[in-house]
């Protein structure tokens, strides 16, 4: 069995790692955690509950930690605000003891915190479609240096109306070697369409849910 040892990850990494009492990778942190560090596209799909945050997280700190730069590094996309806080709550975990700042980023309250975190030169962006547009257009957010992009539960993306805001994000990033990783738990043909525009000869990851996370069937009679 693979151990977190074993994936390329940092003392720093590791040290908070085992803070959290992780034990053992998952098989999407195994198989995405590699591919990440070696700046490789990615389209993967896993279920919810499967440690796919950490598996595209921990790799995102590492490079930053590694590549240091003045602008933003990560932007990480999320359908909702209450995926955004966990997404930047796991961040926070994973990069305590590091003086990486972060900047949380969605619609139905007010923008000035939001502006106030931008403007400390967050490493990371962990954002809503929307509210990002919005403060791009006000001119607020740069992402001219963006080295990664997530697109996180995308399918969530796409059925919440976003994929024409995805696609203008996405070309609103102009960063050459630009990586883009697309996760989802399922991959419609809309999802393999985006993930086909936007991603450059992706790894691909599948990751089959467990019995439990399988929806149950029920026939009539």
């Amino acid at each position: 069995m693979s151990t977190f040892q074993d994936l390329g990850l940092i003392k720093p990494l590791l040290a908070a790692i085992e803070k959290q009492g992780y034990q053992n990778p998952t098989p999407i942190q195994i198989q995405a955690m590699p591919v990440i560090l070696q700046r490789r596209d990615l389209f993967a799909t896993a279920p919810t509950g499967t440690g796919k945050t950490a598996a595209f997280a921990i790799p995102i700190l590492q490079s930053i930690i590694q590549n240091p730069q003045k602008k933003t590094h990560a932007l990480i996309l999320a359908p909702t605000r209450e995926l955004a806080h966990q997404i930047s709550d796991n961040f926070k975990k994973y990069a305590n003891g590091t003086n990486l700042k972060m900047a949380l980023v969605y619609g139905g309250v007010s923008q000035m915190r939001q502006v106030d975190e931008i403007r400390r030169n967050p490493q990371i962006i962990i954002a809503t479609p929307g509210r990002l547009l919005d403060l791009i257009e006000q001119g607020y957010i740069d992402l001219s240096a963006i080295q990664t992009f997530v697109l996180d539960e995308c399918d969530r993306m796409l059925d919440m109306g976003f994929i024409n805001d995805i696609r203008e994000i996405g070309n609103l990033i102009k960063t050459e070697n630009l990586q883009t990783l697309l996760f989802s738990a399922t991959a419609s043909s809309e999802i393999r369409r985006l993930a086909a525009d936007m991603l450059k000869d992706p790894a691909s990851i599948d990751i089959a849910p467990e019995s439990h996370q399988k929806p149950s069937i029920v026939t009539g009679k």
